[in-house]
């Protein structure tokens, strides 16, 4: 059974495990390989830390017998024009193709009731598209990937991301997962 629930400060180190382990399977070629390894997770630990500080953000929290095993961390009003950000969705690996991120982007969609959605995805990452895709996303751009931390070491050359849209992402993720 799934439990869902909105994280707390002493969730920062398992998010970060979660989140370091999704990177490194799905971001090489973009991040380095260094960073990857060496520097992804004691950086994402800090960055869970300072953000479940902050009362603005919602991350909501997928756990099976207390186990963490997916995660949407949404920032709320991010852009006047796309509206809230879905900034990171994340699936333990093994679990996917399941319906949970469906069950998380849904989530997520409740809690920011009349607003847009948006969110980016690397280029390289065409399972993710797919998977935005079939959930009612809409393309509008593509741009470089920013780097980690501001630190343009930790990148390999100019990786791109694909900005996906969801005005109406209640509606839109409803569908997808009737």
């Amino acid at each position: 059974m799934i439990e869902f629930r909105t994280a707390e400060p002493a969730d920062a180190k398992a998010i970060a495990d979660l989140h370091a382990d999704s990177w490194q399977r799905h971001y090489r070629g973009a991040f380095t390989d260094t960073f990857l390894d060496e520097e992804a997770h004691p950086y994402l630990t800090k960055t869970w830390t300072e953000r479940l500080q902050a009362p603005s953000p919602t991350t909501i929290l997928a756990e099976q017998g207390g186990e963490l095993i997916g995660l949407a961390h949404t920032i709320l009003d991010a852009s006047p024009t796309w509206g809230a950000l879905l900034d990171n969705l994340h699936v333990r690996f093994g679990l996917k193709r399941q319906g949970l991120g469906t069950r998380l982007m849904a989530r997520t969609a409740e809690a920011i009731p009349n607003t847009g959605l948006h969110l980016y995805v690397l280029a390289q990452n065409t399972s993710a598209q797919a998977f935005y895709t079939a959930r009612g996303g809409t393309i509008i751009e593509t741009t470089d990937v920013p780097a980690p931390g501001g630190n343009p070491a930790w990148l390999n050359g100019r990786p791109q991301c694909l900005l996906y849209t969801w005005p109406n992402p209640a509606l839109n993720l409803a569908e997808a997962t009737e």
